[in-house]
């Protein structure tokens, strides 16, 4: 099969290759999903999943990539819950190989069903931004209705679906960003916009939630906005930041196929846009993972171009 390798930690990105591996072999409770389309996080070099396995061996070269939509065509042995044939979408666990391939072994519990009236592009768009809003958002920021939220990266991938879920839950949500996402922004639902390069971040006065995914200076500022119970959530790692008088939470996204149901139904029936960026097929993949210019939404590589199918 062909697959999108990296070998050189060193190099970064630029270390990226096509080339032909061995297809996988399903282990126990795995399906082998036909890969039609795949996700991609910039950082993802930098992971030290990307480059050993859970007992810190080196397992280079890692196929990237940990987000698809695809269909099933093998189950491991004491597979449940899928069928051959079926669409589906999700996340791969970290230290697997991923899914910038033709095909990929998976575990079934990471899966949902894909409707058939979602095409795959769009599928494998979702799962990494969507849970990582959902999640931080109800699961680890226990969002109310009438809070308010501060969506730090708020034109990206995941602030989108941030601002979104907010608004949605009946939240007042203020986004940040940099001047040229403010039209972006708004348009998905911020009812307010923060220039972090000209505005005062400490005008927004106090809020409920910070959801941050910039960390650093940016982190530590959001977090003495936090009113009294409230929560800064982030997925960058905390440096000892914690408000006065909250929590402050980093998770990792999980794949939770009722959640992943919840996200693919509000895209379905309007509720929810995402927010795709470049879309390459898998031979010109290399160029597409190693963009000149600033990523504005979603990578996503069709494996298989096609759609709906």
């Amino acid at each position: 099969m062909k697959a999108i390798v990296v070998d050189d930690k060193s190099r970064g990105t630029a270390g990226i290759r096509l080339v032909d591996l061995p297809d996988p072999t399903p282990a126990i409770n795995d399906v082998i999903v036909e890969v039609h389309a795949s996700g991609y996080v910039s950082t993802e070099v930098g992971w030290t999943s990307t480059w050993t396995d859970r007992a810190g061996r080196d397992r280079s070269p890692s196929v990237l990539g940990h987000e698809l939509a695809g269909v099933v065509i093998a189950l491991g042995y004491g597979t449940t819950g899928l069928t051959l044939g079926q669409r589906v979408f999700g996340i791969t666990d970290w230290h697997r190989d991923g899914t910038l391939a033709e095909f990929v072994a998976v575990e079934s519990r990471n899966l949902a069903p894909l409707p058939g009236d979602v095409d795959f592009t769009v599928g494998a768009s979702l799962p990494i931004s969507g849970l990582t809003a959902w999640q931080g958002l109800f699961d680890h920021g226990r969002l109310a209705s009438g809070q308010t939220v501060l969506a730090h990266g708020a034109a990206g991938a995941v602030g989108t679906m941030v601002t979104q879920l907010a608004r949605e839950a009946g939240a007042h949500v203020i986004g940040t960003g940099r001047a040229a996402d403010r039209e972006k922004a708004l348009d998905f639902g911020a009812h307010e916009f923060v220039d972090l390069a000209a505005d005062s971040l400490e005008d927004v006065g106090a809020v409920d939630l910070v959801f941050d995914v910039i960390g650093g200076e940016i982190q530590e500022r959001s977090a003495r906005l936090i009113r009294p119970g409230g929560t800064l959530v982030t997925v960058t790692g905390l440096a000892g930041v914690r408000p006065t008088d909250g929590r402050s939470i980093d998770f990792v996204v999980e794949s939770i196929p009722t959640q992943l149901v919840e996200i693919v139904q509000r895209v379905r029936d309007g509720r929810l846009r995402t927010n795709i960026g470049e879309v390459a097929a898998l031979d010109d993949a290399i160029a597409a993972l190693n963009p000149s210019g600033r990523r504005r939404g979603k990578t996503v590589i069709e494996v298989r171009p096609g759609g709906v199918r």
